[in-house]
């Protein structure tokens, strides 16, 4: 899938876990993929067959790195630690329903996690992946999770870090990040593409 002249970057977000079809925050926990995820990240090999990347990238946590080698990518792939998922804190394993409870007005992206990660610091990360990708002269390929991707595609496109509540991803979906006439021009080229 060839855009345009400009290189563009891929984030795909992992497969289906338990967690993730619990609607559980999964941070740091390392939770496997289950067999739908497996399921899912097999389609990936296919719709991302014949693409070639300049580098691959993937998280260290296993629901990434997993769907990084069910896809094809495993023998070509870095552990990038700046992809690994949010730090939820105190919210880890919990849902967005549990902390409303407690917390009416939580949103992730303007509030972060106690004991965890603040949006800044989200986007901080984001920002020095980034850095890495704008040095590469090519197509470049990164497997991750939910929020962290959210948060690259905001910075991608230079917006705040509340912004990035806006890019949802289902699990095993595809984005690509690219420009439009010119570096200065940073756009979504595709977002949250899932097997149909």
């Amino acid at each position: 899938m060839k855009i345009n002249d400009f290189p563009s970057l891929f984030l795909v977000r992992h497969g289906a876990t338990d967690w993730s079809e619990s609607k559980k925050h999964t941070g740091r926990s390392d939770i496997p993929l289950n067999a739908q995820g497996e399921k899912l990240a097999r389609h990936l090999e296919s719709r991302l067959n014949g693409q070639i990347f300049k580098k691959v990238f993937t998280s260290p946590l296993v629901r990434a790195s997993r769907t990084c080698e069910i896809a094809g990518f495993k023998e070509r792939a870095e552990v990038h630690a700046d992809l690994v998922e949010w730090d939820y804190g105190d919210y880890e394993g919990q849902t967005t329903v549990d902390i409303h409870r407690t917390c009416p007005d939580w949103n992730l992206f303007r509030h972060g996690a106690p004991n965890g990660e603040s949006p800044e610091q989200v986007a901080s990360r984001a920002d020095c992946f980034l850095a890495t990708v704008h040095e590469i002269n090519g197509e470049v390929i990164a497997f991750s999770s939910g929020h962290i991707i959210r948060m690259i595609a905001a910075r991608w496109l230079k917006l705040p870090s509340p912004a990035a509540n806006f890019f949802y991803t289902a699990t095993a979906s595809l984005g690509v990040l690219g420009y439009e006439h010119n570096r200065n021009e940073p756009v979504v080229l595709l977002w949250n593409e899932v097997e149909s």
